[in-house]
């Protein structure tokens, strides 16, 4: 089998980077600890959320699948629950991707962990339904992917500076840093007015999904402020991020604006690992001489010339054109949507795309292309007598009026980040939300302990509701008043308030009606 000179050069990690063996290393194992911040948040959910008697359990859901696509659900449907739905099979999940990124942070046999690791998250996200429709989500699993083929073969590896990282998954990997970045400026520019009217940060900060007690802060700022970092969000986005296709000295100047602006981010809201994905790809714009003159001389590896690619065998050659047709086939697949997403009508094949949309690799993005106008807060209530009510407590959404936003990032509560997006909707498009309440009618256990507390531990309450209320962040002279960071107001009853008798019979006891919401 004949393989040209430019092919392995792209492809062969034996003609690869050998300048980016520092930024490799220390990506793999950031990215060992997003994914262990990924599963360890799950651990403490995923039996409330999909379990056997969670809020969307997979057990009815994969049947379902079943039922609709036969055989091919294997592809569409890509999961290891296929296997078993139960808590045991749930949790095995979780302890599975825990170990296996625990130990890619140190540095064994990493190809095998990121082939774990993306198996597992793989699973939970095809099965999550709802609550896992977050494009951070996709995000991770395309890095993950990538990394697969990047990572250097190796129960422990070193700094494989025998085996450098391959030109290809390396570009992919920066392209999908550009493209978050570009693909969300684009989604702003075209999307919502505010953007264009440069107004779109003048409430941000408290109309996210789980704000931060520094955002309280910067929301404080005169529009002037909230005007010049949404403009400097557009240039970032569609300008500076180009500077990645640019000579060595122009890509490192990206990592230094991009990174600090991330980290602005992750203090002054919280969006789970995403902002430490983005953040940790940008690692890869480095190459080994600027990071040996910051990193202990310990961490520098002792990197020769790499001896020149010898003649392939017939196995490494059928293993080397599998690689390069993957990553064609990914790089085909998302610059592809990227060119249409510019309005360029041109007739390119979709199905390339189409066939790898189950296992999220392949994505589009578009962050805050549309600002909320508002928060508005789901606050679940039980009651035994119907005129006394009790709030069930949260454990990460605002509630408590003088209780300060904290900062949870990159764990990532889904069941909480779900209610901020039901409570921009109808309670019909979010079944989750009456099912939680039925199941709140139960005293259900994985249900409770998606929230900080149970106040009816003795017997579950005879009636639950969900009211739905607007937030606002107070202003500094009503918080020196009353040490509130939060002010509010009652809307209405959100979804169906429900009872239920002695035989467990659960009825509606009344109907909500609220205005729409923006």
């Amino acid at each position: 089998m004949r393989v040209t000179a430019a092919f392995r050069w792209l492809c062969d990690p034996a003609s690869g980077a050998a300048d980016r063996l520092v930024p490799r290393w220390l990506f793999l194992r950031a990215l060992g600890l997003i994914y262990f911040s990924a599963f360890f948040s799950l651990l403490f959910q995923i039996r409330g959320l999909i379990g056997p008697d969670g809020l969307l359990p997979a057990a009815t859901y994969l049947p379902a699948v079943s039922r609709a696509m036969g055989a091919a659900r294997v592809w569409y449907a890509p999961t290891l629950l296929w296997l078993s739905t139960g808590n045991a099979a749930l949790m095995l999940l979780c302890g599975a991707g825990l170990i296996a990124s625990l130990l890619l942070v140190l540095n064994i046999w990493p190809r095998g962990m990121l082939a774990i690791c993306f198996l597992a998250f793989l699973s939970f996200v095809t099965a999550a339904q709802d609550f896992s429709s977050y494009q951070s989500d996709g995000m991770l699993l395309a890095a993950g992917l990538l990394a697969l083929l990047l990572a250097p073969p190796g129960l422990r590896p070193g700094w494989g500076a025998d085996r450098p990282p391959a030109r290809a998954p390396l570009f992919l990997l920066l392209w999908e840093w550009f493209r978050i970045y570009f693909e969300s400026g684009v989604a702003k520019l075209g999307g919502d007015p505010e953007w264009r009217h440069l107004t779109a940060m003048d409430h941000y900060y408290q109309n996210g999904p789980l704000p931060t007690w520094i955002g309280w802060y910067v929301q404080q700022l005169p529009h002037t402020f909230h005007a010049a970092t949404a403009l400097a969000t557009l240039v970032l986005e569609l300008g500076l991020v180009f500077l990645l296709f640019l000579p060595r000295r122009f890509r490192i100047a990206a990592f230094c604006i991009a990174t600090p602006w991330q980290i602005g981010v992750i203090l002054t809201a919280n969006y789970a690992f995403l902002n430490y994905l983005v953040l940790v790809l940008g690692v890869l714009l480095l190459d080994d001489r600027l990071l040996a003159r910051v990193l202990p001389a310990s961490w520098r590896p002792g990197v020769t010339a790499p001896p020149p690619p010898g003649p392939l065998s017939r196995g490494a050659a059928l293993r080397l054109s599998l690689s390069a047709v993957l990553v064609a086939w990914l790089g085909y697949a998302t610059t592809v949507p990227l060119i249409w997403m510019l309005g360029a009508d041109l007739p390119l094949p979709a199905a390339p795309i189409r066939v790898l949309e189950p296992f999220r690799v392949a994505n589009s993005y578009g962050l805050f292309g549309r600002m909320t106008r508002g928060r508005y807060e789901i606050e679940f209530q039980g009651s035994n007598d119907g005129i006394t009510w009790t709030a069930y407590p949260f454990r990460f959404k605002p509630q408590a009026l003088n209780a300060a936003p904290g900062i949870y990032a990159p764990y990532q509560p889904r069941f909480d980040w779900n209610l901020w997006f039901a409570s921009l909707g109808n309670w019909r498009d979010y079944p989750f939300v009456v099912r939680t309440e039925e199941l709140l009618l139960q005293n259900d256990p994985d249900v409770l302990a998606l929230f900080a507390g149970n106040p009816f531990p003795g017997a579950p309450p005879r009636e639950v509701r969900a009211e739905l209320w607007q937030y606002w962040f107070t202003t500094p002279a009503e918080r020196r008043t009353t040490g509130d960071w939060w002010r509010r107001t009652l809307l209405g009853l959100y979804a169906p308030e429900l009872t239920h008798d002695a035989n467990g019979r659960i009825s509606v006891v009344a109907w909500p009606a609220l205005p729409p919401r923006e």
